[in-house]
């Protein structure tokens, strides 16, 4: 297992324990992203938690905010807050909310109301392009999400702008609360879609790290042009009883629960 792996193992073993809590977690959202954040923060992005505000940092918005855990096993993993502090998950006055908080170091937006962080990246990438700075806007969004309006309207805007400092990656889990996308409100061809707008589009297998260190190192896929990359996920990755099942959309884990799900996580597991 590489350090990668070993890190989005962490972060799954993280999101688990957090829905522990009586409040529970977004369990299946959360556990399809960690490769995709383990990547992002261990290679891509240009964070510090020394210099959170530093002017010529990247930007990460998460758009699919109820995926807040994950977010925060990954900032744990890096040094934005205390591992001990993930333990007040979801608990009244804690930092870490059900939904980002912008008080936390490293989350530049509160997010949750779903639709709205592509504009919010747009805005940054605008911004830098106008001031002549260097930094970069990645924003996560869920497929089930792209079903909001205002998510095009930014898209529209930002193929227009021509942001090619602008990345969005879409977790293509193919499941929200209410099913299955496709049954939901349909959404292919979805590459075509975004291209449409003017993006560059790029198709990764989520899970894969080598996949998604390559294709994060391509970016902008076409200089003048915003980059969206369809990450194709599983929703409850790594948990057998949580995989492709929109009823691990949101999960209190009991203590039996729990051990179930780790032994899931944890069988064949090499060191």
């Amino acid at each position: 297992m590489t350090s990668l792996e070993e890190r989005a193992r962490r972060v799954r073993e993280r999101v688990l324990k957090m829905g522990t809590n009586p409040h529970g977690v977004h369990v299946g959202g959360s556990l399809s992203l960690a490769e995709i954040l383990t990547v992002l923060y261990g290679e891509v992005l240009r964070v510090s938690p020394g210099q959170p505000d530093r002017p010529d940092r990247d930007w990460f918005v998460l758009s699919k905010g109820h995926a807040s855990a994950a977010l925060y096993a990954v900032l744990a993993e890096h040094g934005f807050l205390d591992p001990a502090e993930l333990d007040t998950y979801a608990q009244a006055g804690s930092r870490l909310a059900g939904h980002p908080l912008r008080k936390l170091p490293g989350v530049e937006f509160p997010t949750g109301s779903l639709g709205h962080g592509l504009s919010l990246g747009l805005g940054v990438a605008l911004a830098a392009r106008r001031t002549g700075g260097t930094s970069r806007a990645f924003v996560v969004l869920g497929d089930g999400e792209l079903q909001e309006g205002s998510v095009w309207e930014a898209a529209m805007s930002a193929g227009h702008e021509g942001l090619d400092n602008l990345v969005a990656i879409v977790d293509r889990n193919r499941l929200q609360i209410t099913g299955g996308t496709e049954q939901c409100v349909s959404l292919e061809p979805l590459p075509d879609r975004w291209r449409s707008f003017g993006w560059a589009v790029t198709e990764v297998d989520g899970h894969d790290i080598d996949a998604l260190r390559a294709t994060f190192a391509a970016v902008p896929a076409t200089p003048g042009r915003p980059t969206v990359v369809i990450a194709n996920t599983v929703k409850g990755k790594g948990v057998r009883l949580f995989e492709d099942q929109k009823k691990s959309h949101a999960v209190q884990l009991t203590p039996r629960l729990h051990q179930r799900a780790l032994a899931s996580l944890n069988a064949g597991r090499t060191t």
